[in-house]
């Protein structure tokens, strides 16, 4: 293997964290942000890219590349200096699933949402896949940019609420709201089609497009993406309680002191 070989554990069901086991000298490479906890032993350091280019020009390359994707120009590495097992654990930023994917098993590419890359072991390539059909990128939820995983290591993604898994056979089709796609397999053909409708258009809530997927491969699916989570947050942080009823409301607002 080219990539580090590396240990994990899940805990947790819908709040998740992820433990990585290192073996002496072994590392994993993580988003800012991510980590919770780890081992003495362990030396943490910040570096430009993700660790699998040697060379300034290709770690510049590699930095702006993330750049493109929205991510930050750095990346945090965890390596393992002592003569022992150590452990290191990451958590998820918000409630969902971590997604344990060795990269070996999926033709070692795995095409993914830009924010959903939680950590890897050192050596996975996270770079950018550019969608080169117009209407996919200008309505594809995620725009002409993709990330992508690479390399034959372990990488874990993450999602919002449940995820489903869809095997999808040749020529099988799957359409799916934009922002529930979590991640798919290189052999899948991702397109963006309109719904059509005037009714759908003005008053199906769902927006004016939807992903279509189209196999063989395989792909995972998220319930709960964080644009709709932040969404009906706003949405009833405002102080309306429309779901109470709108004389329930007002009574609550008073006994509130609103």
């Amino acid at each position: 293997m080219k990539n580090h070989e590396i240990d994990y554990k899940i805990y947790g069901e819908e709040l998740q964290c992820v433990e990585i086991e290192l073996d002496p000298n072994e590392a994993v490479i993580a988003e800012p942000g991510s980590f919770m906890m780890m081992n003495d032993g362990i030396r943490m350091e910040t570096m430009f890219g993700d660790g699998s280019n040697s060379g300034l020009m290709n770690k510049l390359f590699t930095a702006g590349r993330r750049m493109l994707t929205g991510e930050s120009l750095f990346m945090t590495v965890f390596t393992n200096i002592s003569s022992q097992k150590r452990q290191v654990s990451f958590a998820a930023p918000y409630t969902g699933k971590i997604i344990p994917l060795n990269l070996s098993d999926y033709g070692e590419k795995i095409i993914c949402q830009k924010d959903s890359f939680l950590c890897a072991a050192k050596g996975v390539s996270i770079g950018i896949e550019f969608q080169r059909k117009l209407g996919t990128g200008l309505f594809g939820g995620e725009g002409f940019i993709m990330q992508k995983l690479e390399g034959d290591g372990m990488c874990f993604v993450h999602s919002g609420g449940y995820v489903m898994e869809k095997e999808l056979q040749h020529g099988e089709i799957l359409k799916i709201d934009t922002g529930c796609i979590v991640a798919f397999t290189q052999s899948v053909s991702y397109d963006i089609q309109f719904i059509g409708g005037i009714k759908n258009t003005l008053f199906g809530g769902e927006g004016l497009f939807f992903a279509e997927l189209r196999g063989p491969g395989k792909v995972w699916v998220q319930t709960l993406p964080i644009s709709r989570l932040a969404g009906k947050i706003l949405q009833y942080g405002s102080g309306s309680r429309r779901e109470e009823g709108s004389i329930l409301g007002k009574l609550g607002d008073i006994i509130d002191g609103n």
